[in-house]
């Protein structure tokens, strides 16, 4: 889906009193990160967004085949709807990402109508968001200031390649670091990485994409401004 800069960005009349956003999110883990990624304002270039993240009790696969219909009943209570789950374990990889998402967006307009919600598969899961070259990302994963170390080990146990940013399977090596630190695994530590990981390098395109339409949906006032 194509998002361009629309009435969108403004409150639609009727709309005053509805709260901004809502959003099903596959697990705690994303919930975490999201509300990480929500409060780095600047980064993101958006306005302060009131909101409320709600967690699938049935993570990927409730939210593939019904997150729409979750958030069908909100479009009278907020302002706009999202949808954000990872394509890997979702039950749905028959389909590609951009196939699956595009079902999913056409089925939103239905109940939400024309981009007022959407819906963000990650491919293949959230942590394709962790992986950088910022070192924050060894400190918060328990392996201290030893950036190097960790891709060297990432290196020789074949998770990532010489060449490459992101390990090829991102959950698995992000868990297996962990192990190897004996740092607890805990949802917390994707909100750790949301608040101090920057955002500038990730290229994910799930995570492009949720970036434009938070700016397109929540754009900053003085982005409208125009020269006298």
């Amino acid at each position: 889906m194509a998002w361009q800069d629309q009435s969108w960005c403004v409150a639609r009349i009727g709309d005053f009193g509805l709260k901004d956003l809502v959003i099903l999110a596959a697990d705690k883990d994303l919930k975490f990160a999201l509300e990480g990624l929500l409060a780095r304002l600047e980064a993101l270039g958006i306005r302060p967004v009131e909101r409320d993240i709600f967690v699938d009790p049935e993570h990927d696969p409730g939210c593939a085949l019904r997150g729409v219909e979750f958030l069908s009943p909100f479009a009278n209570e907020y302002r706009h709807g999202l949808l954000i789950f990872d394509h890997e374990g979702s039950g749905r990889e028959g389909h590609t990402r951009k196939q699956l998402q595009d079902d999913l967006n056409r089925a939103f307009a239905r109940f939400w109508g024309e981009q007022r919600a959407c819906a963000i598969v990650i491919a293949p899961e959230l942590e394709a968001w962790v992986w950088s070259t910022s070192p924050h990302v060894a400190e918060i994963a328990g392996w201290g200031s030893r950036h190097g170390r960790l891709r060297s080990w990432l290196v020789q146990q074949r998770w990532l390649g010489r060449d490459e940013i992101k390990p090829a399977r991102p959950k698995e090596a992000f868990q297996a670091a962990l192990r190897h630190a004996r740092q607890p695994r805990s949802a917390s530590l994707y909100r750790q990485l949301a608040d101090r990981v920057s955002l500038r390098e990730c290229e994910d395109v799930a995570f492009c994409e949720f970036r434009d339409v938070l700016k397109t949906w929540f754009s900053r006032p003085e982005d409208h401004r125009t020269e006298p």
